[in-house]
């Protein structure tokens, strides 16, 4: 698999605060905010690199995972995120090898992006999003 760090996901409660806060290390944040409402959420992204971004993610309802993520564990990294050149193909690949993803179909995240998530019990604890960039 020809894979990359995209970027990593960080719950807030305030997205704008957490803008302002973060861009005292020097990160300079994208004036674009855009609401997946599928996951109901609000993003901000920084580049870190050629690649790799830092994601914040803001609840929209109280419904979404990530408002329930927030009240369980507080404020924090949610997830990390690997380009990958295919998702489905990925996803495939993945469940032959007996991992388990959350969806069972992938499905368009932000910046135009069709996006899965791999469980945490197949990564270690970790909550790992495939993405592939789709053509604008």
């Amino acid at each position: 698999m020809d894979i990359f760090l995209d970027h990593i996901a960080i719950a807030v409660k305030n997205l704008e605060e957490s803008v302002k806060n973060f861009e005292t290390l020097g990160l300079k944040f994208s004036d674009e905010r855009e609401v997946v409402e599928s996951q109901k959420v609000k993003t901000a992204f920084a580049p870190l690199d050629t690649h790799a971004h830092l994601e914040l993610l803001e609840p929209t309802s109280e419904e979404s995972t990530i408002a329930k993520f927030i009240e369980k564990k507080g404020e924090g990294i949610h997830h990390f995120c690997l380009r990958v050149k295919d998702v489905k193909k990925t996803q495939a690949e993945l469940e032959a090898k007996g991992m388990k993803l959350i969806y069972d179909e992938p499905f368009i995240g932000a910046g135009n992006c069709l996006v899965n998530f791999i469980h945490p019990k197949s990564m270690n604890g970790c909550l790992v999003e495939i993405s592939q960039k789709l053509e604008d």
